[in-house]
Formats: structure tokens, sequence, C-alpha cells
């Protein structure tokens, strides 16, 4: 007779998908709250109990092992139902409402699912979602217009809000536009401070590459609307160009862009009993939508 498989422990797998969403032992550590030799602790019980590597050492990096990629795939499906097991199950009469605002581009893209299963497990919760830009959200979080916001911004670790995406930005242009070397490249972008604009800026400030803005529009749709019509090349996550759109490159001495990261920020004080349960669905619902880029995973032993 075979000697039965070790059940999976679901403490463990939530560590070593913080320690490859965030890329470091200690940012890690922060978001399940342990410390960072609890969570290093807590990698070596899990490898002893598969009898397997999942990371491997390259100098101070860890890398995921073969054998860790494909626990990955599953290790968030399966905390990803079982989160969903315990709100249908544990928590089935939450009511109330939550006040989310988020980017317009990422809750077209992203959203509609997401909250769709949270609508699913809590009907009697009301979602009121405000699609606008990073800074007015912010603005509007510091007047006590939201529950939970979700902005652009620039990685700033685990100080601020919870980071739960990583943007990779990528140069995007229409098919009616024609690039001149010799002429300022035209640009449509969103108005100041957008994280999207500054990365634009700098980037071809420091290529020394000449620009104009063409087109400035606080609205992600209209951004799209004026890059078809070929009015100027935009900025926007790769994960997000739409059918039609182009990628522009180093063909067109167009600078790469370090990544950008989008973060979920939490009211002050003690959120109503809904609201905490959409900011876990949230978190939760967008590690199990990130495996695509895990083999470009590298940690920090911090």
């Amino acid at each position: 007779m075979s000697t039965p498989l070790p059940p999976f422990d679901f403490d463990l797998l939530r560590t070593f998908v913080a320690v490859v969403d965030n890329a470091s032992f200690t940012r890690a550590a922060e978001r399940v709250g342990r410390t960072q030799s609890t969570v290093s602790l807590q990698i070596k019980k899990l490898e002893e109990s598969l009898g397997r590597r999942v990371f491997e050492r390259d100098g101070r990096d860890f890398l995921l092992t073969p054998d860790g990629e494909v626990l990955l795939n599953y290790a968030r499906q399966l905390l990803h139902l079982a989160d969903e097991a315990r709100s249908r199950i544990l928590e089935p009469d939450i009511e109330g409402s939550v006040r989310l605002g988020t980017p317009e581009d990422f809750a077209t893209v992203y959203l509609p699912d997401v909250l769709a299963q949270f609508a699913r497990a809590h009907p009697r919760v009301a979602l009121e979602v405000n699609c606008t830009f990073s800074f007015s959200l912010l603005e509007g979080f510091s007047k006590g217009e939201y529950d939970l916001i979700m902005v652009k911004r620039e990685p700033q670790g685990p100080a601020g809000g919870i980071a739960v995406w990583r943007d990779v930005l990528v140069w995007v242009t229409g098919p009616k536009l024609v690039l001149d070397a010799n002429q300022p490249l035209p640009l449509v972008l969103a108005p100041a401070p957008d994280v999207y604009r500054k990365r634009a800026l700098a980037g071809l400030e420091a290529n020394k590459r000449a620009w104009r803005i063409a087109y400035t529009s606080p609205s992600s749709e209209g951004l799209q609307a004026a890059v078809r019509a070929g009015l100027g090349v935009t900025v926007m996550s790769k994960d997000m160009v739409p059918e039609g759109l182009m990628l522009v490159g180093a063909e067109h001495n167009m600078p790469q862009m370090p990544d950008a990261e989008i973060a979920l920020y939490r009211a002050p004080g003690a959120l109503s009993p809904a609201a905490q349960l959409l900011c876990e669905h949230i978190i939760h619902s967008l590690e199990s939508a990130r495996p695509k880029r895990d083999h470009d995973f590298k940690a920090k032993q911090d």
C-alpha cells in the first residue's frame, strides 16, 4: 500500500505565495504578519513536507525551482478556493455597502470577474464603484469618500497600502500614426501628476528624445480614442493594451520604463465587515491572476 501524501498546510502555502508576490522575504513577512526568520522557517518546513526544493539560491537571490513553479500555480488556486469557501459558509449574511475607487482601465480589464465573484458570495452587499485617475482617487480618499481605493503609483514596498499588481509599462500607438525620427514624438497622456505620464517624460528626457504633448485626457477611453485616431503615442500597462493598438519600442528609440504598481488602500480605522471582506477578496483574487509573470521571479533574502 502506498504511503498517503501529507496534506497541504495553507499557512505555509500563503507564505510561499507572499514571498513570490513581494519578491522579498522581508516584505512577505510584513504582508503575512510574521518575522523574516519565521518566513524562512516556514519555507523550509514546506520544502521538507514536499521533499522538494521550491527555491534555489543564486548568490543573495532566491529563484523558483521547476517544482516551485508548479506548486505556485496550484497554491494560488487552492488559496482562492479556500477563501471563497470560507466566505460562502462562514459569512453568508454580511450586508451593507462598500465604496470602492479604482483606475478605469484596471476596472475594465480585471475587476469585473473579481467583483462578480464577490457579489455572488455576498448578495446583500451593495458595491459603489467609481472609476477615475489615481490622483482623483487619492484626493477623494483623503476626504473620506471611499472605503477602499486602488491606485497606480511608484513602487513603495509595504509602507503605504498593499501592492496587489505590478504594471509592466509599454509604449503604444495606433495604425494611423507614422513616426518620424526627425520630429518631436507626439504624446497622448493623462494630466499630471499621473504616474504613467511621469514615467514617459522621464524616460524620454533620459534618452534625449524630443517630445511634445499632442493630446491630454482625464479618461482612459479618451486616451485610447486619441491613439487610435493617430494623434500620438501613449503609455499603458502591457496587460491592458486593447486589440487594434500596437507596441512600439527600441526600433523607434523608445526608452524602456521601469514597472509601476497598483496598490490597495484601506480607509483609516476599522473597516465595516463588508469592506474588510471585499479588501481580502480583491487581494486574494489578484494573487490568483498573476501567474503569467512568475517565471521572472527573483526574491531577496533580506
